[in-house]
């Protein structure tokens, strides 16, 4: 069963890792600059900079979707911007970035957030 979550800060390291683990899939790795420490503080600070939702599977974090808050002149309101949806290759074909991006829609209709933003990127 797929458990969807909110990050918190205890995730810290494990998100971070599938930050790499993203960045490698593309070719990427050195294009990483952040580190935890910095991530704990933009992520879970008092000034809150992107949020990050995980994926479970029998306890095992296999997956996340990281994002953004931005606001729309021509559209009057705020919307989320995903930033980042990653699952391990293990678990890939398992819906598991489905069951994640249906979380981000429940969560934004919930906050009565209208539109999402996701700008794919070509694999390098």
């Amino acid at each position: 069963m797929i458990k969807i979550r909110e990050a918190t800060k205890n995730d810290i390291g494990t998100l971070y890792n599938l930050i790499l683990g993203i960045a490698k899939y593309h070719n990427q790795e050195k294009s990483v600059i952040t580190n935890s420490k910095e991530m704990l503080g933009s992520g879970f600070g008092d000034n809150l900079k992107f949020g990050a939702l995980l994926a479970e599977i029998n306890g095992e974090i296999v997956g996340y979707l990281s994002y953004t808050w931005n606001y729309s002149i021509w559209n009057g309101c705020e919307y989320m911007n995903l930033d980042d949806l990653y699952v391990t290759s293990e678990y890939r074909g398992q819906k598991v970035g489905l069951h994640l991006m249906r979380h981000a829609q429940d969560f934004c209709i919930n906050k009565e957030i209208n539109p999402i933003r996701w700008e794919v990127q070509k694999k390098q």
